[in-house]
């Protein structure tokens, strides 16, 4: 198994990557790369070590499956000052680390930490040395074998030190404590156990949930809590637009999620189209000119953010709008301006300039002078900023980040058209998963390294967290002492900014307080919590190969729902071999009995060694 992980970390490692040395560009294998060297990155490119930048042209990298962030981490080249806190994977920001993808722009870095010393290793070094835990039933069949052979042998020798005083002969006496000795264990009970694991195997592989180990399918059964990542686990790690809020007051739902076109956007229960809803169309259109994403079979290239504004522009079937453009300029994204702009001109009037522009919603109002009102421009006026401020305030409290946009001949002359808000869905079934699991007495818990506003926000649409509920982050739990942090994990349901030690802590603070822990992820940064839980469920689609291995049970089309029937399978067997070695039993007891009870009062032996031995034949072989 080690060995499979040590694989699986070689798939994160990209085979090649371009490097500078002695002045000149070389393309090197990844695994060949020295501390020093300086790395080229571009769009597309997997990071080949932890670098340090040192030169950056509007870089974002996705980190989703190292940090749970869904946002993409913007790169700088600044130094990181936190004073006395300790920085986490997202405060550093002038850092890129081995295994994330870079999403836009290029940068160069410096080569910090390789292999088993960089982050990544790190986590892949603290699950080679965490031991998978023995499961409920492993753990029951020892102690069920360890207390039939103590009371078995201390019976049958009590009835032989009784019989050889009563004067009967000692072969005799030893004869049918041997026998007394075999019949009292449950022969058939190893069979019984492997077969019906077998079973519920088979049965859960044509639900599409992939079990590596046979004793894993009863454990779920006795699952009391469940620690669920949030993004690509209890959602879709897909951004999508949900809301779109014009200027004059416009109010539209969009339906469908995914980058395509599968879904409508919806105003007062009517189909918006392109011309039916000018206003509307109007934020569409900005969106999707001040782009930079591709949409190819559904596969997003780029921004997830710029992605889920392009697929609202498949809805209302404006595929091809950005084409109706030719760009002349653009201003990228950066930290201080939290605005991108590009200047175009439209193919069918070249006379005309346009610049269109999206991004933070207090920015780009402050870049405005005027707001589109029913399709002409009116004055912006103070009460009206805090109008559109207070109406994205009410949409970032559901979790929705905000993206206003705006248009105008010129930077200084920019009129504000509207918003949208966009959320990571979550997955179907999911609510009604954790319903059904918190109906049957199981916890269920997020573990998340997103920020605690998106956290709860999706945490209450499952029905996870109430408001009454307790939230902690990870550097809350750093500072708690043993008993605060038992106390603490016990009754939060939301664990926001976690890092993969946080989530070993947590997952081994429930089982020290008698918990059977069920862990479910799908990234690198779940990995070791997945290995030291109970039971650790992988996502198949999404989940990445190093996540697959160190899980016992792999869900093949990411339906978080199969942990339903995974559970109800799990009691199932463990119901039904629970029952056989009741039936087991009940002969062991029943000829232990009779024979203890004849020689106590010195009967004859109503069974020989010969007849205990058949009885144990009958009763153990068929019926397994």
């Amino acid at each position: 198994r080690a060995e499979k992980e040590i694989e699986a970390l070689k798939k994160l490692v990209p085979p090649k990557c371009v490097c500078i040395r002695d002045g000149k560009s070389h393309q090197i294998y990844a695994r060949d790369l020295v501390p020093g060297d300086l790395c080229i990155l571009d769009i597309g490119d997997r990071i080949p070590a932890d670098l340090r930048l040192i030169a950056v042209n509007d870089m974002t990298v996705d980190e989703s499956s190292f940090t749970g962030e869904t946002k993409p981490s913007m790169k700088t080249i600044a130094p990181v000052t936190f004073g006395s806190r300790q920085t986490t994977i997202n405060d550093r920001k002038n850092v890129c680390f081995m295994g994330t993808h870079v999403l836009s722009g290029n940068a160069k870095g410096i080569v910090i930490c390789t292999g088993e010393h960089s982050e990544f290793g790190k986590v892949f070094q603290m699950m080679q040395e965490e031991e998978a835990p023995k499961t409920p039933l492993q753990k029951s069949m020892d102690a069920l074998g360890k207390q039939l052979s103590f009371y078995s042998l201390s019976i049958i020798g009590f009835i032989v030190i009784v019989g050889w005083l009563q004067g009967r002969h000692i072969l005799e006496m030893f004869t049918i404590g041997v026998s007394l000795a075999v019949a009292a264990i449950p022969e058939g009970l190893p069979i019984v156990v492997t077969v019906t694991l077998a079973l519920g195997v088979q049965r859960m592989a044509k639900r599409e949930a992939i079990v590596k180990k046979l004793p894993i399918v009863e454990t779920l059964g006795c699952v009391t809590v469940v620690c669920s990542d949030k993004t690509g686990t209890l959602t879709k790690n897909e951004m999508t637009v949900t809301n779109i809020l014009t200027s004059d007051g416009q109010v539209a739902e969009v339906t469908g999620s995914g980058y395509n076109g599968d879904g409508d956007v919806l105003c007062n229960s009517q189909r918006v189209a392109y011309d039916s809803h000018p206003s509307i169309a109007k934020i569409i259109e900005v969106g999707s000119v001040c782009n930079n994403a591709e949409i190819v079979n559904s596969q997003l290239r780029g921004q997830p953010t710029e992605g889920a504004l392009l697929a609202v522009a498949l809805k209302m079937n404006l595929p091809h709008i950005r084409e109706q453009f030719q760009r002349e300029h653009e201003w990228p994204f950066t930290h201080e301006n939290k605005w991108m702009a590009v200047q175009c001109i439209p193919k069918y009037n070249p006379n005309e300039l346009r610049i269109y522009l999206k991004g933070a919603i207090e920015q780009v109002l402050k870049l405005c002078k005027r707001y589109m009102h029913h399709e002409s421009p009116a004055p912006l006026t103070d009460d009206k900023i805090k109008e559109f401020i207070m109406d994205s305030n009410q949409m970032a409290a559901k979790g929705l980040r905000i993206l206003a946009m705006a248009t105008g001949p010129s930077l200084d002359d920019m009129i504000f058209v509207g918003m949208v808000g966009i959320i990571d869905p979550e997955r179907p079934q999911v609510a009604q998963a954790v319903s059904q699991l918190k109906a049957g007495g199981v916890q269920v818990k997020m573990i998340t390294g997103d920020a605690e506003k998106t956290a709860k926000a999706i945490a209450s649409r499952l029905k996870i967290y109430e408001s009454t509920d307790l939230s902690i982050s990870g550097e809350d739990l750093d500072h708690m002492n043993a008993s605060e942090l038992d106390n603490a994990v016990s009754k939060a349901t939301i664990f926001y900014r976690v890092s993969p030690k946080h989530k070993l802590t947590i997952v081994k603070t429930l089982q020290s307080q008698g918990h059977i822990v069920g862990m479910t992820g799908d990234g690198v940064n779940d990995a070791v919590a997945l290995k030291a839980a109970d039971i650790g469920i992988a996502m198949g689609q999404t989940g990445t190969d190093v996540c697959k291995e160190a899980a016992d049970m792999i869900l093949v089309k990411d339906d978080f729902y199969t942990i339903m029937s995974a559970i109800e399978e799990g009691k199932a067997i463990f119901h039904n071999i629970r029952n056989f070695v009741r039936f087991q039993l009940s002969t062991s007891i029943a000829a232990l009995s009779l024979i203890t009870l004849s020689t106590v009062f010195h009967f004859p032996n109503p069974l020989n060694a010969m007849q205990i031995l058949w009885i144990n034949i009958i009763m153990d072989g068929p019926p397994a």
